[in-house]
């Protein structure tokens, strides 16, 4: 990513807003403020659900067992399902072989659409381009924010991993740091490598990388003692994910370390933790907002022929800073599991 980076992103927000505009717009007519009554509306537009004839979308994910934060973009998909009138069905594997075999297993079955995340893009090229054979509408979410154009999805939502990283980076800066270690727990996923690289490319001072086998957290959790034991110059862990960042407080105990660590992604616990200062904080990418917008803009595209971003520019979900001056505001959200 180079140092337009930035400005790039800038450009890129008010799509967000759009995109919320649109979803709204369509979905939310009411008439109880005087408005027209729900079936007098545009067609497809009911009030707060559409009365147009049911989809089928399917969600395929990169998404490992036990990691939460996918039930997080779940329950967004699941939101927009709801309201839309859309058949979700829902597949993971973190294997990108298997999940390739997922999204043939969707094309099979002749789904309206698919949302798919790009972990390891080039694993799924071909199946994506049988997708577009069968005139099917791919669009990506979470992971492959630089290969979405290039695999020739229609859309794109999540953040851009370099320029998060870089945001953290610059964080680390202003903290003082002067040593931290990038936990990536998913050798060959895209946008963890893209996360720590732009770690390292704005932090000024030293960054290490760190594999951690991340469905083993035993694993997890001795990796990092470990790491934290022979090396007593590193004052920063950033973990890539909520589940390992709370691992990492354990394993900080465990060596008798004073490194804080920081970490991207929330969930209920870490924003407690948050609360409680074991963990400084967080960047937020909303997932929630992932999964509804994958799931919205295919039904949006197939009632109203719309494209987000105008097919051209992702809709960009995050980077945002939590930490303990703002994490009140989103725990609550937190605590429903959609945040």
């Amino acid at each position: 990513m180079d140092s337009s980076s930035p400005s790039r992103s800038s450009r890129i927000a008010p799509v967000v807003a759009m995109a919320a505009a649109v979803a709204l717009t369509l979905a939310g007519c009411s008439s109880s403020s005087g408005g027209k009554k729900s079936d007098e509306s545009a067609d497809g537009a009911s009030a707060g659900k559409a009365s147009t004839p049911q989809m089928t979308v399917a969600l395929v994910t990169h998404q490992s067992p036990g990691d939460t934060f996918w039930d997080i973009v779940r329950k967004g998909a699941e939101a927009a399902a709801a309201k839309d009138n859309v058949k979700l069905v829902y597949s993971a594997d973190p294997n990108a072989g298997n999940q390739a075999n997922l999204i043939q297993n969707a094309i099979d079955q002749k789904v309206d659409g698919i949302a798919v995340t790009l972990a390891k893009p080039d694993a799924l090229k071909d199946v994506i381009a049988k997708a577009k054979a069968a005139k099917i509408p791919v669009v990506g979410l979470n992971s492959g924010v630089s290969e979405w154009k290039n695999l020739g999805l229609m859309e794109f939502f999540g953040q851009d991993e370099t320029v998060a990283g870089e945001a953290l980076g610059n964080r680390l800066n202003s903290e003082g740091a002067k040593k931290a270690v990038c936990v990536i727990q998913e050798q060959g996923n895209i946008g963890l490598t893209q996360r720590c690289a732009g770690v390292k490319k704005t932090f000024s001072g030293t960054t290490e990388t760190l594999y951690v086998n991340g469905t083993d957290m035993p694993s997890v959790k001795s990796t990092i003692t470990a790491k934290l034991s022979q090396d007593k110059a590193i004052d920063y862990v950033v973990t890539l994910g909520a589940p390992f960042a709370l691992t990492a407080v354990q394993s900080k105990a465990d060596a008798g370390s004073k490194a804080k660590i920081a970490t991207f992604d929330l969930n209920k616990d870490l924003t407690s933790a948050i609360d409680k200062g074991t963990i400084e904080f967080a960047v937020d990418q909303q997932p929630y907002l992932q999964g509804y917008l994958a799931v919205d803009s295919l039904w949006l595209y197939k009632n109203n022929g719309n494209y987000m971003g105008g097919g051209e520019q992702p809709v960009l979900t995050g980077p945002a800073f939590v930490d303990k001056t703002n994490v009140e505001a989103v725990a609550s959200f937190a605590a429903k599991g959609t945040r």
